[in-house]
């Protein structure tokens, strides 16, 4: 087997990325607001996003959904810089 076919073997799918980041969000989020409710919803959507993964996974080549998954990673960003900013201030306290 070749690495290429190696690497696309055992890296996750764009799917599969997406349905763990809403369960690390989910779980994240659930504990800080103490909302076991909130952790279920947010692994149902990632399983939701993972169910139609074929699809998405084709549309990830296009222009326009790169473009809003930029811009959304952007978002993440900015909101992981934020609270990054805001514990180190308060640490500084």
């Amino acid at each position: 087997m070749e690495e290429d076919q190696k690497k696309q073997t055992c890296e996750p799918k764009p799917g599969e990325n997406l349905k763990q980041m809403f369960i690390a969000f989910g779980d994240a989020f659930s504990e800080v607001f103490n909302d076991p409710e909130l952790k279920a919803k947010a692994k149902e959507f990632g399983e939701a996003a993972t169910a139609s993964a074929q699809q998405l996974g084709r549309r990830f080549k296009d222009d326009d959904v790169k473009e809003r998954f930029h811009k959304a990673g952007e978002a993440a960003e900015t909101f992981g810089k934020s609270v990054a900013e805001y514990f180190k201030s308060d640490k500084q306290k």
